[in-house]
């Protein structure tokens, strides 16, 4: 995927620059330590704090925001940043709630970007189901992101979003050509609900990835917070356990630094 550069914050947090445009998902920019309540008995604590101060990144003109109501997702800091973006593409019921400069997407539903001297990027909701079935309540509603521009030659940029592998998500494969895909991990588990997953494991990665077949595959979601399950070595024992064109496209970018991704 040539001409775009990422940067993972932490977390959930990434720095898409492309075309022009300065792209910024799941805004967390608090400081290690609070420990944070999700609703119905789930929460988790900050381990770490963001690798990059929000003061270093401005401008943001556009924020891709999965969902608005949890807080590794976005936390006051991350939410205190809105007003300063263009636009906060978002969840319906987010942007509701959020309101202002913020446009709802329900599930394959499209929004454009565009700036004068910059390419136009077609942002396309994806369906996310946050947690096993019947957790719509507790989990509520969540959306991913595929990117598409002109000239991309091998597909699109896709961020999952938090979910699990579900039917919904399975139709990216046949709705979409993903170049490159972020896909949010970590396995989250809470204790009042024992066994169930709410985002996915790197075995349902790996099933996913034969599913999609992307080029390249870019961790995130896995770091940072204490609800995540699975952190970057028992992904890397699962992948490294692939078909070998799955275990070549895994690619890991440095919490921090900018990464050029290649063509």
């Amino acid at each position: 995927m040539k001409g775009v550069r990422v940067t993972h914050i932490g977390g959930p947090t990434i720095l898409i620059e492309v075309g022009g445009w300065r792209l910024l998902t799941d805004p967390t920019f608090d400081p290690p330590g609070r420990k944070y309540d999700f609703g119905w008995g789930t929460g988790s604590k900050k381990l770490t704090g963001p690798a990059i101060a929000i003061r270093d990144l401005a401008p943001i003109d556009a924020v891709l925001l999965t969902h608005d109501h949890h807080d590794d997702n976005l936390d006051p800091a991350g939410r205190a940043l809105l007003p300063s973006a263009r636009v906060v593409v978002t969840t319906v019921a987010g942007a509701n709630r959020l309101a202002g400069n913020a446009r709802g997407l329900e599930p394959w539903a499209t929004t454009r970007l565009e700036a004068p001297n910059r390419l136009p990027i077609d942002v396309v909701a994806t369906p996310c189901r946050h947690g096993p079935p019947l957790t719509r309540p507790l989990a509520g509603a969540v959306i991913g992101f595929a990117l598409r521009w002109p000239a991309q030659e091998h597909g699109v940029l896709w961020v999952s979003g938090d979910t699990v592998l579900y039917r919904g998500v399975r139709k990216v494969a046949t709705r979409l050509k993903v170049d490159t895909a972020l896909l949010h991990l970590g396995g989250v588990q809470f204790p009042v609900t024992g066994p169930l997953r709410y985002t996915m494991t790197a075995r349902e990665a790996v099933k996913l990835c034969e599913i999609v077949r992307p080029r390249t595959v870019i961790p995130i979601h896995y770091e940072g917070w204490s609800h995540f399950r699975q952190g970057r070595k028992a992904i890397e024992r699962r992948f490294a356990n692939a078909a070998e064109d799955i275990r070549r496209s895994i690619r890991w970018v440095p919490i921090g630094l900018g990464v050029e991704l290649e063509g």
